[in-house]
C-alpha cells in the first residue's frame, strides 16, 4: 500500500481525498517509479477542484509531473535504481500522476534526470520551467536575440512566467514583466525582470496594431492579453504562447502578422518529442541560475494538496509549488 491523492467520481459527484491505494491499482506500464518529488500545478487545480473537465478517467491521481527513482523496469531504456523525471503525456489526467508515493508509465514518457539537480529542484522547474524553456527556445529559433530588443513575460510571478524571465535574464535578455500582483515586483526585479508592467495595461480590448514595443513574448495568458501582445510586437517580432489562464479565444486581427510580420509560434508541453524535452533539459541545467530556484518554491505536504487546489486557480500562489514525498 502507498500514500496517494485519489479523485473519485460517480452519480453524487466529484470527491478527493488523501488516502491509501494498492499497487495492484496501479496503471499499466513498463516502469515503476518510486516518486521523490512532485508538483501542484494550474492544471492540477483544475483536477482536484473539478472546475474543468481536464481528468479523463476517474479514479485518478493528478500532478502532471514527478521525479524520482526508477524501481522496476521492463524498458532497456532505463534500470533500477536510474533517476528520472516525467512531464505531461496525460499523466494526471488520462493516466495516474505524480502526487503518490509511487507510478507506473511508459518508459517511452520518461527521460533521465540531468545531474545537475536533485529530484526537488526538478520539481521546483518541473512542466512550469520546463515549459519556459520551450518557450525560450522558440524565441531563439525565430531569431529573437538581446540585441532586437525588450522582451515580455506575461503572467510573470507564476510558474512559468518566473522561469521564462529567470532564463531570458541569464541569457542577457532585457525583460519586462506583466503581472497583477504588483507586490511581487520586487520579486521578479531579483529574477531579472528591468521593467514591472502592471496587468491592467494589455488586459483591456485595444486597436489592431499598437505602438511597436517588444522583440520577443512569452504569453502564458492568452485572450485578450494575447491579442494586445501580438498587437504590440515589433517588425518580425515573435510570441511564445503556452497557456490560456485569460482564456482560449483570440480577439485579434491579422494584420501584425501581415503587416508587421510576426511569429506566434504555439508552444506544446505535454505531447513534445522526447529529443525536444531533453534539450530543454539540458538547457535549463546551463541557463538557469540554480540559486533562484529557491526564491521561487513554496513547499508543501502530502496533506496540503488539496485545499491549496482553489489558491491555485485564484492567482494567490507565487512561483513553484513542489510536494517532496515522504
Amino acid at each position: 500500500m502507498f500514500k496517494a491523492v485519489l479523485i473519485e467520481k460517480d452519480e453524487a459527484g466529484q470527491r478527493v481525498s488523501l488516502t491509501e491505494v494498492s499497487e495492484d491499482q496501479l496503471p499499466e506500464g513498463d516502469v515503476t517509479v518510486r516518486v521523490e518529488c512532485s508538483t501542484m500545478n494550474y492544471k492540477d487545480g483544475l483536477a482536484i477542484t473539478g472546475k474543468s473537465p481536464v481528468v479523463r478517467k476517474f479514479p485518478m491521481v493528478p500532478g502532471i509531473d514527478f521525479a524520482g527513482t526508477v524501481e522496476a523496469s521492463d524498458n532497456p531504456d532505463f534500470k533500477v535504481g536510474d533517476k528520472v523525471v516525467l512531464n505531461g503525456w496525460g499523466v494526471g489526467e488520462a493516466h495516474w500522476g505524480g502526487l503518490a508515493q509511487k507510478a507506473r508509465v511508459k518508459g517511452d514518457w520518461l527521460i533521465p534526470l540531468v545531474p545537475e539537480f536533485t529530484p526537488e529542484q526538478a520539481m521546483a522547474i518541473g512542466t512550469a520551467g520546463y515549459t519556459a524553456m520551450l518557450c525560450v527556445m522558440a524565441l531563439e529559433k525565430g531569431g529573437v536575440t538581446p540585441e532586437k530588443g525588450e522582451v515580455l513575460v506575461t503572467g510573470a510571478a507564476g510558474g512559468v512566467g518566473s522561469v521564462a524571465v529567470a532564463v531570458l535574464a541569464k541569457l542577457g535578455y532585457d525583460v519586462a514583466a506583466v503581472t497583477g500582483r504588483v507586490s511581487e515586483g520586487e520579486y521578479l526585479t531579483k529574477l531579472g525582470a528591468k521593467r514591472i508592467i502592471d496587468r491592467a495595461e494589455l488586459s483591456a480590448p485595444g486597436k489592431p496594431l499598437m505602438k511597436e514595443q517588444w522583440a520577443g513574448a512569452v504569453d502564458v495568458v492568452g485572450g485578450q492579453m494575447l491579442a494586445n501582445v501580438c498587437a504590440s510586437m515589433k517588425y518580425r517580432g515573435v510570441v511564445a504562447a503556452c497557456g490560456l489562464a485569460g482564456g482560449f479565444g483570440l480577439p485579434a486581427t491579422v494584420m501584425p502578422f501581415i503587416l508587421r510580420g510576426v511569429t506566434l509560434a504555439g508552444v506544446d508541453s505535454v505531447m513534445c518529442p522526447k529529443a525536444d524535452r531533453i534539450e530543454a533539459w539540458l538547457r535549463l541545467a546551463k541557463d538557469l541560475d540554480p540559486a533562484l530556484l529557491e526564491s521561487m518554491v513554496q513547499r508543501l505536504t502530502m496533506d496540503e494538496v488539496i485545499p491549496t487546489a482553489e489558491k491555485i486557480l485564484a492567482g494567490e500562489v507565487r512561483g513553484r509549488v513542489i510536494v517532496p514525498i515522504k
